[in-house]
């Protein structure tokens, strides 16, 4: 018999944090996330390794009845996501302060706004290791979609503080010298200049290709870790290729 190894966890408590909202994308189905991962013993995985699992159920999110289209206001949906990610924060920033670490599953990625809104209130701006084939550095004004899930990213670093306003939301929730993208290969020319201007480091795939996940990784690492405090690690599911998980709205081969 193979002896396991001693566990990690150690007694940590983990919060799982469900939010199951689609308003920030083009595609219905990604609200399912949260219960899909539940079904998939994301929690008895957890336990597994050790660690003290909280499950803190799901943050309310508006049902939102009306299809945006090319004469829909923009960014689309924005109320209700600001009031979920609003409410997102305040559960992040509780769980933070009860020295618990969140797990936070969704949903689309403009949930990352309200994540790192309570990450920033607890201990100010913080690194953030983005794993994305997508940038997500938008504003309303360059984005081609007005998809509020490709601006989460550029609404941390404060660029658009009218719409996610402080102090729900500071302004920047994260610190662009400790920001690092991974895996990116699908990046609008908007993104790239605000990309330039902030410095933020890129790790595309074809580093990943050249130099292996596990360098790269560590790259991430060291950026995202350079500072005081702690980092923020944000999965985005395309940024695997189609062939591997197919089930995200915009897919992109890589």
């Amino acid at each position: 018999m193979v002896a396991l190894p001693p566990s990690r966890g150690s007694g940590q408590t983990i919060d799982i944090i469900g939010v199951p909202m689609e308003w920030g994308a083009g595609r219905a189905g990604v609200r399912l996330g949260p219960s899909a991962l539940r079904s998939a013993t994301l929690a008895q995985n957890l336990t597994a390794l050790g660690y003290s699992v909280r499950d803190r159920g799901d943050v309310d999110v508006v049902v939102v009845d009306d299809e945006p289209d090319d004469s829909s206001p923009r960014p689309h949906h924005v109320d209700a996501i600001r009031r979920a990610c609003a409410q997102l924060a305040d559960v992040v920033q509780g769980s933070l302060n009860d020295s618990a670490f969140p797990v936070v599953i969704g949903g689309d990625h403009s949930l990352a706004i309200g994540v790192l809104a309570g990450v920033a209130r607890t201990k100010g701006p913080q690194g953030v290791i983005w794993i994305d084939a997508h940038a997500d550095m938008n504003t309303p004004r360059t984005s081609p979609s007005g998809n509020v899930h490709g601006m989460a990213m550029a609404i941390a670093l404060g660029e658009v503080p009218d719409l996610f306003p402080p102090p729900d939301f500071p302004a920047p929730s994260v610190d662009a010298s400790r920001c690092v993208f991974v895996g990116l290969r699908d990046v609008d020319p908007g993104e790239r200049r605000l990309i330039r201007e902030r410095g933020i480091v890129c790790l595309t795939m074809s580093d990943i290709d050249r130099h292996g996940m596990a360098a790269v990784m560590d790259r991430a690492i060291a950026v995202a870790g350079s500072g005081p405090g702690s980092a923020h690690i944000s999965l985005d599911i395309d940024s695997l290729d189609p062939q591997t998980a197919p089930g995200t709205g915009t897919p992109v081969r890589g």
